[in-house]
């Protein structure tokens, strides 16, 4: 998207909580990747049309997402899956700041794994984030297919990555296995048979997928 647009955008929103305008401005000095604030808007769009009950998030980072997906969806309870112990603390700490421990698990471990033991205690959810290692969105969804209930809601970030999946030509070497992974994973998306998606070019690309 023109940046030009997107800042225009941006500063139409409401403002952030007080909340999470600390954990941004923490994600900025620290250079934490955290949701854009127009994705996370209409994230919370999707939730608040929604009202789920359980929603799973692939990548907790710092706890933000998590938070704040509470604003759309206030009576849910979030499963949150992060394998980096540090920003797992850091994660569990904000969450528990906010008091928002009896709605938000923070689980530390690998995604695959958890999401495997997930499904192997017929765990199901109504809305699943995937925000994690975009090498891995493949995987990831074959896990989250199994849990999530028909009628759900698939949401996964950074599916244009930078505007690279555009063209390989304008893609750096380094990140031409990546780009490829994310191209058949936006490609498969649209395909399945199972799914009704949509790609929203906002920030960094948001692929909304209902499960039929």
């Amino acid at each position: 998207m023109d940046k030009k647009i997107e800042n225009y955008l941006e500063n139409l929103l409401p403002a952030s909580p007080d909340s999470a305008k600390a954990l941004e401005k923490y994600a900025e000095i620290n250079h934490v990747p955290i949701i854009h604030r127009n994705s996370m808007h209409m994230i919370n769009l999707i939730l608040t049309m929604k009202q789920p009950q359980a929603i799973l998030e692939v990548g907790t980072a710092i706890g933000y997402s998590a938070l704040r997906m509470l604003e759309g969806a206030q009576d849910a309870k979030i499963t949150t899956i992060e394998k980096d112990e540090t920003r797992y603390l850091e994660a569990v700490t904000n969450i528990q700041e906010q008091k928002r421990n009896s709605q938000i698990e923070v689980i530390l471990g690998d995604a695959a794994d958890v999401m495997q033991n997930l499904a192997e205690k017929k765990k199901q959810f109504d809305v699943i984030f995937i925000d994690a290692a975009k090498g891995q969105y493949q995987s990831y969804f074959d896990l989250a297919d199994r849990i999530l209930i028909s009628g759900g809601i698939l949401i996964t970030d950074n599916v244009l990555f930078r505007g690279m999946v555009y063209s390989d030509e304008e893609t750096p070497k380094k990140y031409k296995t990546l780009v490829r992974k994310l191209k058949a994973y936006n490609e498969m998306l649209m395909n399945h048979p199972d799914y009704h998606t949509s790609i929203i070019p906002i920030d960094d690309g948001v692929s909304i997928s209902y499960k039929r």
